[in-house]
This record gives C-alpha cells, sequence and structure tokens, in this order.
C-alpha cells in the first residue's frame, strides 16, 4: 500500500438497553474552529454527554459521553460501531486519542451503551436520493432534517461505510473538551493561566514552571470543570491521524482468544438446531416430535415460527434443543416434518427475470435523474443500445449466523454479533415480551457482516425458543446451508442503455433504465415495522449521481415487487450499478475508436478528484505483461473515489485476474493500513461474485447451499492489490464498501480486450 503524498482487542461489557430523553448540549463549529457548548440552532441534538454512565471500573470518572479517565493515566474510549473486520476499535479511539494527546497505547475500548449520542447520524443522512450537485437550499434543509431524525430516533448501526465518517467529529470534539478539562484543573491547581500549559502523551506539562503531571493525577478535578472554548486541531497538528497504526485486535484473533458471537459461553448454555421450510414462504404441516424426544441429550422441540411471521419470504422452522450442539444437529436432521410448499412453489429465475424484463419494457419508473433533451439529442445521433443483468447475491459470512438469548427473570439477555444493537434489543423485546429496557445486550465481534447482520431475524429466533428453555439460555447456530438458503439477497436487476456520441467522439446523450426489486421497503418493514415512502435510492445509487459529464442525461428504475427476501449487501446499488455504468462506458469508447482511459478522461475535465485517482491508478498500474490486458473501472461510492485496473488473462475459457490496482481518495485516511486492508478485502469479496456469484431459485427453493455451489476466491486465485491512497484534505468518507463496486467492471473491460468478447452479465463466464 502506498500513500500519495499523504501525510487490542476491546472488551466486551452489558449494554443495558435504557431509552430516555436528554438534556441538550449543542456542539457546533468548523472542523479546526471554536466548539461552542450550549444551546444553539444546529446541529439538532447534542452528542456529547450521554444520560448514563458509562461502564468504567478502577476508580476511573467520565469527563463525557466518549471518555473516562482512570488514576492510572489509562484512558477508557467508548467505540459506538460493531468491529466486523474493519479496525473500528483501531481507527475511532485514534479519533479521541489524537485530540486528547494521548498515546494509543493507554487507551482501552469500551462498547457503547445504549444512548442516542451514539447514534449513526451520517448513514441515515446518506440516504437522501440527491444528485451530488445539488448543493442548494432544499438539499441542505432536508440533510438537516434527517440528522435530526436520526438523533432522535438514537439508532446505533455500523453499516453504509459510514464508521469513521460519522465519528469524526464527536469523536474528536469529546478527545478535545476532555483535554480542556484537564488543562482547566491543572491551571487551578498550579494557579497558572491555562494558556501557559500544553499536552503531550498523556502529560499535562507546565514549561515555564517546570512541573508535569500525568493525566491520571488530574481525573477527579477535571471531572468538576467546565470545558469552555474547546478548538479541534488543525490537521496539520496530527500526530496519529493519518499514520499508520497497527490494528489493536490482530494478537487476539491470531491466537484465538478473540471472542465472536459463535464463541458466547454463558453458565448453564444449551444449543438449538434449526430446520427450515425449503421453499419461500413454505409453512410447517406436520411434526412428528416422538423419536427425537426420546434421544439422549434432547430436551425440546419448538416450533418457532411465529417469530418472523409477516415478513417477505418468512420463514416457518423447527428448533431441536439439545445439550451440545452436535445431539441437536443430528435430532434436528432426523426429525420428521411434513412442510406446506406454500403460494410460491413455482417461483423460479426464470420467472424472476422475466417479471423484471416486462417491467422495464412496459412500465415508466420513476425517474431520478434528468438534464438536457434526451428525445432531441436520440432524434439526431446513430443510437448505442445495450443490456445488462445481475443475478440475486447471498452474503456468506465466514461465521454462519448465530445468537444466544436467555429469557429469565423478567429480562431477556443476549450474545449476538450484530450490525444494529437498538433494533436487536427492540426485537428481542417484542418477541420476549418484556419491556426494552429489560433486555440485556453483550455484542461480540462479527466473523464478517457484509449487510446481513443488519437484520434481527436471528435474534427473533433465538429468543422464541429461549422463551420455551426454562430459564436457560440456548445457542441457535445457522449452518451454512441455512446461512445461503435463507438469507436476504442482493436484488437481481436488469438495465438497458441507449446513448450516443457526438461529433468529437464523446457521449452526448446517456439513458439508462433499470428494473430490480427494491430492498429499502422490506428492511424497513421487517426490522423497523415501518412502511418506507418514496423512491428506494439503492436502486440506482451510483447511476443517477455518475461522474461524468453528459450534456443530455435521464436515470430511472422501475422497482418491482420480489417474493424473494431481499437486503443489504456490501456496497448495495453500487454492486452492480458500477457494473452497468463501467462497463457500457466501455462499450461508448470502443464505438468511439478512443482508448478508454483517454475516453473516461474527457468526461472528467470537471472533476479533478476523479481524474487524480483514475490517473493513479493508471499509472501505477504500467504496462500488462504479454498475454495480459487491463481494464480500468471509476465509480464513487459512500462518498469516495475509487479507480482500479484489473490485470487480467483467458486460458481456456478461464478467467484469471492477476493484479489488481486501487486508487482511492477517501478524504483524510485516519489510518492508512486499515484503508490499505479494507480495498484488498473488497477486492477479494468482489471478485468471489464477479467471478462466481450467482442465487437461483428452482420451485420456490434457492439451489445453492455451500461454497461448493456458490463460491468464494480461494487463495491461489487471490490477485495482487497494490493499494494507493490519494492525498485529500476533505473530511474522511467510505472506506468498507467503495472498493467493490468497480471490480467486476474492471474485469470485465479486460476480458473484451483479450476476446473481443463483451460480457454483459454477472459472473463473467466465458464457457
Amino acid at each position: 500500500m502506498d500513500q500519495d503524498d499523504q501525510p487490542g482487542q476491546p472488551d466486551q461489557p452489558t449494554r443495558r438497553a435504557r431509552f430516555t430523553r436528554r438534556r441538550f448540549l449543542l456542539a457546533g463549529g468548523a472542523a479546526a474552529g471554536a466548539l461552542v457548548v450550549g444551546w444553539g440552532a444546529l446541529p439538532p441534538r447534542q452528542r456529547l454527554r450521554a444520560d448514563a454512565a458509562l461502564p468504567v471500573e478502577d476508580g476511573a470518572v467520565t469527563l463525557n459521553g466518549w471518555v473516562a479517565l482512570a488514576p492510572d493515566n489509562t484512558v477508557s474510549v467508548v467505540v459506538p460501531r460493531a468491529e466486523m473486520g474493519q479496525g473500528v476499535t483501531t481507527a475511532l479511539p485514534m479519533l479521541v486519542a489524537e485530540e486528547l494527546d494521548m498515546p494509543l497505547a493507554q487507551v482501552r475500548v469500551v462498547q457503547a451503551p445504549p444512548d442516542k449520542i451514539y447514534a449513526n447520524v451520517a448513514v441515515m443522512r446518506d440516504t437522501l436520493p440527491f444528485h451530488p450537485d445539488d448543493t442548494g437550499a432544499t438539499q441542505a434543509l432536508a440533510r438537516w432534517t434527517l440528522a435530526k431524525v436520526a438523533r432522535e430516533l438514537g439508532i446505533s448501526l455500523t453499516g453504509g461505510s459510514s464508521s469513521v465518517k460519522d465519528a469524526w467529529l464527536p469523536m474528536r470534539e469529546a478527545g478535545a473538551a476532555a483535554r480542556a478539562l484537564l488543562v482547566a484543573a491543572a491551571s487551578r491547581a498550579w494557579n497558572v493561566p491555562a494558556a501557559r500549559i500544553r499536552t503531550e502523551n498523556g502529560y499535562l506539562i507546565d514549561a515555564a514552571g517546570g512541573r508535569r503531571a500525568p493525566y491520571g493525577d488530574f481525573a477527579g478535578a477535571a471531572a468538576k470543570e467546565t470545558p469552555g472554548d474547546v478548538t479541534l486541531k488543525d490537521p496539520h497538528q496530527f500526530r496519529l491521524i493519518g499514520h499508520e497504526v497497527p490494528r489493536r485486535d490482530s494478537r487476539q484473533k491470531a491466537d484465538g482468544s478473540a471472542r465472536f458471537g459463535i464463541d458466547a459461553r454463558p453458565p448453564g448454555l444449551v444449543y438449538a438446531a434449526l430446520r427450515m421450510a425449503p421453499t419461500i414462504g413454505g409453512t410447517i404441516a406436520g411434526i412428528n416430535p416422538a423419536e427425537v424426544l426420546a434421544r439422549h441429550g434432547v430436551l425440546a422441540v419448538i416450533d418457532f415460527s411465529g417469530a418472523l411471521a409477516g415478513q417477505t419470504g418468512a420463514q416457518s422452522g423447527v428448533a431441536v434443543v439439545a445439550n451440545a450442539y452436535w445431539p441437536a444437529r443430528q435430532a434436528a436432521d432426523a426429525l420428521a416434518i411434513r412442510w406446506e410448499a406454500g403460494p410460491h412453489a413455482d417461483l423460479s429465475s426464470e420467472q424472476i427475470d422475466a417479471q423484471l424484463a416486462i417491467a422495464l419494457d412496459e412500465e415508466e419508473g420513476h425517474v431520478y435523474h434528468s438534464q438536457g433533451d434526451i428525445a432531441q439529442a436520440h432524434e439526431q445521433a446513430h443510437l448505442i443500445r445495450a443490456h445488462y443483468r445481475v443475478p440475486l447475491l447471498a452474503h456468506a459470512a465466514m461465521e454462519p449466523l448465530n445468537c444466544t438469548a436467555q429469557v429469565a427473570d423478567g429480562k431477556v439477555r443476549l450474545w449476538v454479533s450484530t450490525q444494529v444493537p437498538t433494533l436487536a434489543v427492540q426485537v428481542a423485546a417484542r418477541v420476549g415480551g418484556v419491556d426494552p429496557g429489560q433486555v440485556e445486550l453483550h455484542e461480540l465481534l462479527l466473523g464478517g457482516g457484509f449487510g446481513r447482520r443488519l437484520e434481527t431475524d436471528m435474534v427473533a429466533v433465538a429468543v422464541a425458543i429461549a422463551r420455551q428453555c426454562q430459564g436457560r439460555p440456548v445457542q441457535v447456530i445457522w449452518t451454512r446451508e441455512q446461512d445461503i438458503m435463507h438469507d436476504v439477497y442482493r436484488p437481481a436487476a436488469l438495465a438497458r442503455f441507449t446513448a450516443t456520441l457526438d461529433a468529437a467522439g464523446s457521449i452526448k446523450s446517456w439513458d439508462m433504465k433499470g428494473a430490480g426489486g427494491a430492498l429499502t421497503p422490506q428492511f424497513m418493514r421487517r426490522n423497523l415495522g415501518l412502511p418506507a415512502a418514496g423512491p428506494d435510492k439503492t436502486t440506482v445509487e451510483g447511476a443517477y449521481d455518475m461522474q461524468y459529464a453528459i450534456p443530455h442525461q435521464r436515470i430511472a428504475h422501475v422497482a418491482v415487487d420480489s417474493l424473494v427476501p431481499l437486503g443489504n449487501w456490501r456496497s448495495v446499488g453500487h454492486s452492480y450499478n458500477a457494473f452497468f455504468k463501467e462497463s457500457f462506458v466501455d462499450e461508448m469508447a470502443h464505438a468511439a475508436g478512443k482508448d478508454p482511459v483517454a475516453f473516461r478522461r474527457a468526461l472528467l475535465i470537471d472533476r479533478p478528484r476523479h481524474l487524480a485517482a483514475l490517473d493513479a491508478a493508471v499509472r501505477r498500474a504500467g504496462e500488462p505483461p504479454a498475454g495480459r490486458a487491463h481494464g480500468v473501472a471509476l465509480h464513487q461510492s459512500y462518498g469516495s473515489i475509487v479507480a482500479q485496473v484489473a490485470e487480467v488473462s483467458v486460458h481456456e475459457g478461464e478467467i484469471r485476474v492477476h493484479r489488481v490496482v486501487c486508487a482511492i481518495d477517501c478524504g483524510i485516511a485516519v489510518n492508512p493500513n486499515l484503508v490499505a486492508q479494507q480495498m484488498e478485502s473488497a477486492v477479494v469479496f468482489g471478485l468471489s461474485a464477479a467471478l462466481g456469484g450467482a442465487i437461483t431459485v428452482k420451485d420456490g427453493k434457492v439451489v445453492q447451499s455451500n461454497f461448493g455451489d456458490y463460491p468464494v476466491l480461494r487463495m491461489p486465485q487471490v490477485p495482487r492489490v497494490d493499494t494507493i491512497i490519494v492525498l485529500s484534505a476533505e473530511p474522511p468518507e467510505g472506506v468498507g464498501e467503495p472498493g467493490v463496486p468497480p471490480v467486476a467492471p474492471a474485469v470485465a473491460n479486460a476480458v473484451f480486450k483479450l476476446t473481443g468478447r463483451r460480457l454483459r452479465s454477472l459472473p463473467l463466464r466465458l464457457t
């Protein structure tokens, strides 16, 4: 990993749900300006002080809702997002440590208690379907309003590549405010002006008086002070942010001491194995539990169908509970069940594709962006047309779904890997029949999320089973087959392009119309019990807001109701819209007789950041070796710009990717090491889908069941990934997902150079 011109294992405390109102404490000001604590017009709700006390020990005192200081000069920093491999337990404490002037080695991580100051504001604000060039008053008001809604709802959520982006100001402000309290306490104790005191590596220093003391000596006194005006560092003063810092959780993950959801072992634990209806929407016609109940160690047979009732594609099912997992699994496999196939027993991928094709031809859809005069432009030039298709995709995280739940003494206790702790608490309360304040949540590490653990079905099922386990905790584990066959899938989609070239061989008009399932309405109904009004931005993200300068544009989409449950998949709509867009741009370059890179450069004349990323990737890639070709793709998602060059060969019909050069402009890179890791992860994830990922439906059932027929990239197939971080002074943007979208089109474009065949469907196959 290179940065062009670019300047430990978390503890897992108990989280007890509380939902109360709090005082307003507003934090305003520019990134390097003054932070004024008090009432104001913006933002709608403060993010500095929490209602509930932080779960701290060893005499530590709380300085604000994010920071606690112990007498031994260690600092506890609240991390409000789930660690699922992206490195938030390293990156987020860096934000506080930077402003606090505290060595990162002296910072310990505390998982956030339930409080609205830890809500993810950025992820909700980014759902607005505005074009990036729209910077008017309407857009500003809408963003302000949705930020207010996000803070009032108080939903803690890890997703949308938003963890660092959302925490960038509040966590820096928390560190700066804590530092100001310490300086004020030392100023009072030493009877010197605060301006004479500086901080360094966890020490307060009065250079003129020769005094020096660790922060811990003033912990109690600082908690009684008022911070007054607080100034954030100018980026030129950063000593930690922008530097490569080793991950804090690497050792524990390497030696096996890291605890994931599947590692939960509360006292008295029993295990549940599942049988789910094989068809989408299938139900149970009858169960004969006698034989399995007679088996040694089997404790119960439980129908949990009601836990997921009313959801799209909701699965009926039965759990067998035993004193160990393997006896439970064997008994579940042997359980005599009669299934009712349900109303969708004839559903197939062919039907789904046909339905999308009809919608594409017959329905107008919603126009997300329009400029110029498409009709007139099409009348005056030769039309270039193309159709593209992508299939349903499963998440296939390495850690299968699981949840451990206990219902006892009027409380529900959860041990779970989740991206949505707020929603997990609400679902557990509903299914467990208790108030949300009586739900105790233990958040554990995620062995992969990718959007699948934004769902709460594993929590609902586990709590429904636990209600019938006489107070004993029960661990529910999905098999790999259940994980893949009963997922919430990335939508299948079609796209039709019609475009023209001007006399100079540049794109004059661009008309894209897509058709596919809309996942947001399903997600809202499943997890929030709310209807989703209006168009679903995810269906066209990365298409309606593309970066290229084209005078005449129209981007529309037809949302088609899906019988298959749909959910968020890493990079969501960008994952297919980038394939559509960047493949068709290459087609247009070929029609114009131009080099694809030069063609793109001409379309980016007013986009210097995009040009810089494209040029950085192309320059690093150089020339391909003999027998190989380079394919290029450029895409912006979650605020970050990513250009990729894929080096590809084709041998006997097999596509092999040898190298991917990835240039990213993600704003200020808080930890370049983590950015590089995420680009490598994204390339592998995206290539798995591009080369082999497809979920098909036949006779109402998902056909794929394990890695044998739903392959992920094996180690010998993994290409070398070179990451370039482009210099930027902008605030941080997303990193976890933006590396996924450009992979498939970059490979497809390279295959065209090698074979002359334009692959317009995923996965990419030549035979």
